[in-house]
This record gives structure tokens, sequence and C-alpha cells, in this order.
């Protein structure tokens, strides 16, 4: 199905929903709209390749001695540069290139403009739980695989170091606003977790890059997301990052070490 007719049949099911709701108000219609306009702008640009196009402009090529980082992933990257979470390394020569809500196959088709081009020494990759969620579509294990492959192989290919992190686990401990619980579970099932992570480790040895553990450090005894290191089951929060940030640069300093090829 083409972008024009994916887009025009968005549009016609809004318009019939409006027709058919005549006495729908004013505001519903706006969010239509304005939920029309989200969308035609998500298939304009499915990757998000314009989210950091200015920025990447700006990055200068790394001075020499210089150690640059790139992280690419998700929200779980995309926030840590608040403020709120500690900031994002302070000091260090790392750049964030975390997009929330992102799969795997959105971080490929980005991967030489958001990692490449910055010519870091090491790229840390942390994904794969928005695939298990079907945040873009149904998706099996192989297939986040394979788009992992081809991030690492990409790097490798220019001279760029890879770490490999673990997805983090989840838990079903949290509750919305309304006191209704929150089943993380049930879009990213622990098993499957699991078991992506024990092929991460093991592709990452296999193939002279390093695997950064997240998981093993934030999971509680009943399999969950340890509840201190987070507010809803899925993201870290302060405590969360400041458990993660030592073993990332832990990972890193393993990561230089290493040749390249």
């Amino acid at each position: 199905m083409t972008r024009t007719m994916v887009c025009g049949a968005v549009f016609l099911l809004s318009l019939t929903s409006a027709v058919a709701q005549s006495t729908q108000s004013s505001s519903d219609c706006a969010e239509i709209k304005a939920q029309f306009i989200r969308l035609e702008a998500r298939l304009r640009d499915w990757p998000a390749l314009a989210r950091y196009r200015d920025a990447n402009t700006k990055v200068k090529a790394p001075p020499k001695g210089e150690h640059r980082v790139v992280f690419m992933g998700d929200s779980i990257t995309d926030s840590w540069d608040d403020p709120k979470y500690g900031g994002f390394f302070p000091g260090k020569p790392y750049i964030d290139r975390g997009i929330s809500g992102q799969t795997t196959p959105q971080m490929l088709l980005r991967f030489r403009a958001d990692v490449i081009a910055l010519r870091p020494e090491v790229v840390v990759i942390l994904a794969g739980t928005n695939d298990l969620a079907g945040n873009t579509g149904p998706s099996t294990l192989e297939a986040i695989e394979d788009n992992l492959i081809s991030m690492m192989e990409l790097a490798r290919a220019n001279s760029t170091r890879v770490v490999l992190a673990s997805i983090l686990p989840v838990s079903d401990y949290e509750k919305s606003k309304d006191g209704k619980p929150i089943i993380r579970t049930a879009q990213r099932p622990p098993e499957k977790i699991r078991a992506l992570n024990e092929w991460m480790r093991a592709y990452a040895t296999k193939n002279r890059s390093i695997y950064l553990d997240y998981y093993s450090s934030m999971i509680d005894e009943k399999g969950f997301l340890k509840d201190e290191l987070s507010e809803d089951g899925l993201h870290p929060n302060a405590k969360g990052y400041a458990v993660m940030a030592p073993l990332a640069e832990q990972a890193i300093a393993a990561a230089l070490k290493k040749n390249v090829r």
C-alpha cells in the first residue's frame, strides 16, 4: 500500500467517524484532525530522520584523543539527558541519539545519519523492547536480531566499536492514575526479553563486541524490574539511571580496549 493510499484511508476513516457522530463536539473534531496530522507526519518520516538532522550538522569531527560515544536507542536513551535523571554523562564526549517509541527497523534506517556520520569510537545500542511490544507492527525475535546484526555490521565496517546493551526487565507493580494495574508483561513477555538478551550476549561475544548487562542488575527475585528503579514498570527513574550509568561506563571502557577488526 502506498503512502498516499494509507493517508487517504486514514482520512476517510476519520471523516466517516465524524459524519456518523454528528453530535460530536468541536474538541473531538480537532483531535481527529490532530491525529491525522500526526499520522501523516509519521508516514512522511517513518524513521524520524528529521529529529536530529539539525543537531547532527553542528557536531564537528572529534578532536585527537577524544573518545566519542554515541548512544542509539529508544525512550530509555532519549530520556537519559533529562536533568531530573542526572543528565547525560556530564563532561563526557557522549552523544544521545535516542528517540522515544522507536523499534530496531527505524533505528537501522537512521543509523548512518545519527551514528556513523558522527564518527564515534563506540556506539552503545539499546533496542528491542518496542519491537516486542509491536510499536511498528508485529515482529519476531529473528527480525529483531537481524536488525541488530545489521547495525553492528555497519558500525564495524566504519571502524566503530559496538556495545550491545540488554533489554531491561519490566514489571507489573505499577498502577495508572485511575488505579488500574499496568500489566507490562502482556506486551513484553519476560521469556522473550530473556531469550533476546541471551542471544545478544552470545552474538556480542562471538563477534568481538561488548555485551552490556543492565538486565541482571535491575531484575528482582520475581523476575520483574525492581520496583524502586521505575515509576511505570518500563522506564527507569533517577535511581534506575544511577544503576545503568556506571555499567555503561564500564562497558565503554572495555570496548575501547578492543581492536575494531
